[in-house]
């Protein structure tokens, strides 16, 4: 499968050009929050997503909520929101985990990495994409001026449980950049989103 991942849009139409360009040639398009600015426009990006007539794997960010981001989802069919929860589609296996972003140590994360390890345990053959908002700690995706500020728990899942990518966002200035944990590709997909193949 070809999957479409983006993060941090913030409204921004010449990047929403380009993740529509690129969502015509994917079969699974990821987003892991922050499409809006504190939820304005929101409703309208929500539908513009699904109107893109792919599965859309979706978490929150810091500028929306997981309610609000409920409450406008209801009706919308091609979204699916993977926050503290998994979806299996075809080959591959989407867990999420979204909001956040300003904290070194998230203990509820820990509590639903559980279901996760679980979810992994169940579907063995399973390309698996963890999708959070925070970056992990101490990688090439949470530098800002040199300094890490990632999210400790979530890189702790990446090196124990060791998915095959793990897709974050939240820190603008690493919009584009990736690195190998293992074997493990973490990637900060920008705005204007990276192609993937599962």
């Amino acid at each position: 499968m070809k999957i479409l991942a983006f993060v941090d849009l913030h409204e921004n139409q010449t990047a929403w050009k380009k993740v529509k360009e690129k969502a015509k040639d994917v079969d699974v398009v990821v987003c892991a929050g922050d499409i809006s600015i504190f939820e304005h426009r929101l409703s309208h990006f929500l539908k513009e997503l699904n109107n893109l007539k792919k599965p859309v794997m979706m978490i929150h960010g810091n500028h929306e909520s997981d309610s609000s981001m409920r409450k406008m989802c209801r009706n919308l069919d091609n979204i699916f929101l993977i926050h503290k929860n998994r979806k299996v589609l075809e080959n591959c296996l989407f867990l999420g985990y979204g909001g956040g972003g300003f904290r070194y140590i998230d203990k509820e994360f820990d509590r639903v990495a559980k279901s996760f390890k679980l979810a992994m345990k169940e579907h063995p053959d399973k390309v698996v994409f963890l999708v959070t908002h925070a970056p992990p700690y101490n990688t090439r995706i949470d530098q800002i001026m040199r300094k890490p500020c990632g999210n400790k728990n979530i890189k702790k899942f990446v090196i124990d449980s060791k998915p095959d990518y793990t897709i974050a966002g939240h820190i603008h200035e690493c919009a584009g950049k990736k690195q190998k944990i293992g074997k493990c590709l973490v990637i900060n997909p920008g705005p204007k989103g990276k192609i993937l193949t599962a």
